[in-house]
């Protein structure tokens, strides 16, 4: 059963990496997570803005960043600005606020297509995690340390938690796929 349990929990951290990823991918809704590991340079090192100030939301498509040290304040608007993602960021005192553009049919078109490499790269973990544990399970049955009787239960076993994982990443999809579609 130990197998069984190990093969669980990397299933789950492969899910996790997923969420991860795919809160990277810009949609038309603000998130923290578009913004919170931008790097800034400032104190002689790099850090994250998440470091450097509280991140809030504002709907429909702005974030505000409160930046606890006024000294960094430029540094973190040259960080968001040159990011890459087109943000527009105004200075309000200890407040910026990154305001996101419209996405255009054609950026989000590359987004869907982003989403769906993603989740299949993904997938493909899953794919390979599932052979391994198959594997380790021939192998004890071979060594005769299952019979096969319970090598049939266990691969059975893997299977529906491959299959429950695979719903999970299709709900993940569908759901970012709506949001970028909004």
């Amino acid at each position: 059963m130990d197998i069984i349990t190990d093969f669980k929990s990397q299933l789950d951290s492969v899910l996790i990496s997923l969420k991860k990823e795919l809160a990277l991918l810009r949609s038309n809704r603000p998130s923290p997570a578009l913004i919170e590991d931008i790097k800034v340079s400032c104190y002689n090192q790099i850090l994250t803005i998440k470091q450097l100030g509280s991140i809030s939301v504002i709907p429909p498509r702005e974030i505000n960043v409160y930046v606890w040290d006024k000294e960094v304040i430029s540094n973190v608007m040259k960080a968001l600005e040159t990011s890459g993602y087109g943000f527009s960021v105004q200075n309000e005192g200890s407040l910026i606020r990154v305001f996101l553009p419209e996405l255009s049919e054609e950026r989000r078109k590359e987004l869907l297509k982003k989403a769906k490499q993603i989740t299949e790269e993904h997938r493909i973990k899953i794919r390979n995690l599932r052979d391994e544990v198959n594997k380790k399970i021939q192998k004890d049955f071979e060594e005769r340390r299952i019979n096969e009787d319970l090598k049939f239960k266990f691969r059975e076993k893997v299977q529906k938690e491959v299959d429950q994982t695979n719903a999970e990443v299709e709900k993940l999809l569908e759901s970012k796929i709506k949001e970028i579609m909004d």
